[in-house]
């Protein structure tokens, strides 16, 4: 019975074991499906389930239907106007990062949109080339597309060189959405889950410094060739700095002022969102006046500058596979698969949060799969979403991937019939559009100082995580970095916090004994707390922190005190002892026999429950013994161990955790378990934890159950500002809310 009075309450009912609350309430009997019960629902066909397949695997199917044509379609061509333009821009600054043509990055901003369009489930996103994806893809092409080797061959001319690294950049991008389509059709979308906000923040930074690294060569105009990873950011800096003398002033100016516009600008946007209409469309004004400059001056003969050139009208046909290139790329293109996915749905996942609808993890990871084949077998390159790109999408009106669609007939306008008008654009004006890109990303740098903090933990996989990338490349340091992120969760459930319990203010609530001054410690009673899972590689860990805890090592106060007895019982059968009401009388002034001799004497009967039953009196152990015969003595007589917060034992655990559970009682210290998980008794039942020394009845509800269970049965031993009914007990508890 509950009864609230004010600002307390009032609890009244019986001190419960798991035996005795079993009793008295009875559970439900619950049917648990078995593995064929999941088969069956599984192959199991209705028309129902039919339309919720089709709609699950074409979501189109679902929302076109409920288009709202006049409330929407505006809205939608205004946002995939602006999308489209932005989209352009950046699929041609994206792809110097592939180490490919610009005019290739338009293929990579085109298929994938339509791909999405039809199997995707965000709606505001939008899908295209990223600056993380593409700098990976070229490093991928860097390390399988040998520049120097090819220049000496006989395919000496640069057409050759680009074709091959166009077949890398689309078959890797091909493979990577190959992975996403088996990972999507085998429904494993939890993937994204071992990649925490941490890592990808790091991840993310660390692949900025190395765009920033990749586009300086752009920027300065130098004759630099890619490195191959790990370490291939300072080869590239090395080959940077020895060809600096040859920078091209006319292309670092124009990309200096172009950031400096570009940056300030965005600045801009981000202050006064709240009030601007829409972001200054910042891209695209200095891509049509640096244009115009580079045609009308003529800087391509008169300052010698890296111009974007002819950009080839339609499409090419599918690219032919080299299965060579699939065999070398298979760790990169399932690296690029899960950081274009995750970057994804991480962005899909805010904008369904704000505008209140659901995203399907697997259904995203088959449309960017398909996305991709699309795109790399039509030469592009792999395409995940920006945020920057998706916040023009959204902020200019967009409603559903309408707007995407829309976009994507913009790029298509460029491709087959006005690209030629880009022709005249600086490269360096793309490389320093890219970089503008990268203010976010390059302001994550902030997060060490939260980080350090709210978690160390999650501080250090940041670091770790950047490091790595920087140094090892973006592949090698990805792997480096979950490894070293997983390997944190071992050990912070290794080596998990355990503490003391004590009671609080007189209470039934129980806290870290260290951390309050008005405490109540039941005499000759240890609450001992582990907050993590108990398996094979954490419990040597627990039962040392248990056995430091309490103050001593159970197994070797047992083993002392056989050796007592075996001392006594032969002490007793020479004659050399004798047996008073008050102590004992030692008729010799020493023994013979060392502890040593004694061990080897049927040494595994040490370890067994001590047994005065042919004795002619009962040892108190904690009384002066004999003399020579030292035992260690014990200064708790009930020890509770909290598993409140224990999700799961294994197999191991329980063994070493019965073992010592029976080194306990066997040196007369009762045990007690509280707060054990559902269905872990039944565990300890199916593993045949039970015997005559541990048994269900040293189970409890609750720690205080325990503790009043401990004082009722050591009678008077109890404090009298905690003393406790005698079956039934009322507590009166400060409730925190006032």
């Amino acid at each position: 019975m509950v009864e609230p009075v004010g600002n307390q309450y009032v609890v009244a009912r019986p001190v419960y074991s798991e035996n005795s609350f079993g009793e008295e309430h009875k559970k439900v009997h619950r049917y648990h499906k078995t593995f064929l019960d999941h088969l069956r629902v599984c192959f199991r066909c209705s028309p129902q389930k039919a339309k919720n397949i089709a709609t699950g695997l074409l979501p189109i199917t679902s929302w076109l239907p409920a288009y709202r044509v006049k409330e929407w379609l505006l809205s939608d061509f205004v946002s995939g106007l602006s999308t489209g333009l932005v989209a352009v821009l950046q699929g041609l600054a994206f792809a110097l990062l592939v180490y490919v043509r610009p005019g290739y990055g338009l293929y990579a901003a085109f298929f994938p949109v339509i791909g999405y369009f039809f199997f995707g489930t965000s709606r505001h996103i939008s899908v295209g080339p990223f600056p993380v994806l593409s700098i990976m893809v070229g490093e991928v092409v860097m390390k399988l597309v040998d520049e120097e080797s090819v220049g000496n061959s006989t395919l000496t001319t640069s057409t050759a060189l680009d074709d091959e690294k166009i077949q890398v950049a689309a078959t890797v991008s091909l493979l990577a959405g190959i992975f996403q389509l088996l990972l999507g059709a085998l429904q494993v979308g939890f993937v994204i889950i071992y990649l925490s906000q941490s890592l990808i923040s790091g991840f993310t930074t660390a692949a900025a410094i190395h765009v920033v690294v990749s586009q300086l060569k752009f920027i300065l105009q130098l004759p630099v060739t890619g490195c191959k990873e790990p370490l291939s950011i300072f080869c590239t800096l090395g080959k940077i700095g020895g060809q600096i003398t040859k920078t091209n002033i006319a292309d670092l100016v124009t990309a200096l002022i172009i950031l400096v516009i570009v940056f300030v600008v965005k600045e801009i946007n981000e202050r006064y969102k709240a009030k601007l209409p829409v972001p200054i469309p910042i891209e695209l004004f200095v891509t049509v006046i640096a244009t115009g400059i580079s045609y009308a001056c003529n800087f391509k003969e008169r300052f010698q500058v890296d111009v974007i050139g002819q950009l080839e009208k339609g499409f090419k046909p599918p690219v032919q596979l080299d299965m060579r290139v699939f065999q070398s790329c298979v760790g990169d293109a399932f690296s690029i698969a899960i950081v274009g996915f995750a970057v994804a749905f991480s962005v899909a996942k805010v904008y369904s949060v704000k505008y209140d609808y659901p995203i399907n993890g697997n259904q995203e990871l088959i449309a960017f799969g398909l996305s991709n084949i699309f795109c790399g077998a039509f030469s592009g390159f792999a395409a995940s979403t920006s945020l920057s790109r998706s916040g023009v999408q959204e902020s200019t009106g967009g409603k559903t991937q309408v707007a995407g669609l829309l976009s994507a007939v913009i790029v298509l306008i460029v491709i087959v019939a006005i690209g030629f008008l880009l022709e005249p654009l600086q490269k360096s004006v793309l490389a320093a559009l890219a970089l503008g890109n990268l203010k976010g990303m390059l302001m994550q740098f902030k997060e060490i100082g939260v980080l350090w903090k709210k978690d160390k933990y999650d501080c250090m996989i940041w670091i770790v995580t950047f490091l790595c990338t920087v140094i090892l490349g973006l592949a090698i340091g990805l792997g480096v970095s979950i490894g070293f992120e997983l390997l944190t969760i071992v050990f912070r459930t290794q080596f998990p916090k355990c503490t003391l319990l004590a009671n609080v203010g007189r209470s039934n609530i129980y806290k870290n004994r260290k951390d309050y001054v008005d405490i109540y410690e039941p005499e000759g009673v240890k609450i001992f707390s582990c907050p993590a899972p108990i398996f094979f590689a954490n419990i040597d860990f627990f039962q040392e922190k248990l056995i430091t805890s309490v103050g001593f090592n159970p197994l070797r106060v047992l083993r002392k005190r056989n050796k007592a007895l075996r001392k006594i019982r032969k002490m007793l059968k020479k004659g050399e002892l004798q047996m008073t009401p008050k102590s004992f009388i030692c008729t010799v002034n020493g023994l013979n026999d060392s502890d040593e001799e004694l061990d080897n004497n049927k040494i595994e009967e040490l370890d067994q429950p001590t047994n005065m039953a042919d004795l002619p009196f009962q040892i108190d152990w904690d009384a002066e013994l004999p003399p020579n015969i030292t035992v260690p003595r014990i200064d708790i007589h009930s020890l509770i161990l909290d598993f409140t917060a224990v999700s799961f034992f294994d197999v191991s655990a329980l063994r070493v955790l019965k073992q010592t559970l029976k080194d306990f009682v066997r040196v007369d210290v009762d045990v007690y378990i509280v707060g054990a998980q559902e269905g872990f008794l039944d565990k300890l039942e199916r593993c045949a934890f039970f015997d005559e020394e541990i048994k269900p009845s040293m189970f409890f509800i609750s720690i205080h159950d325990a503790v009043l269970h401990i004082l009722v049965k050591k009678n008077g031993s109890c404090s009298p500002k905690f003393k406790p009914m005698k079956v039934t007990t009322v507590l009166r508890v400060h409730s925190s809310l006032e």
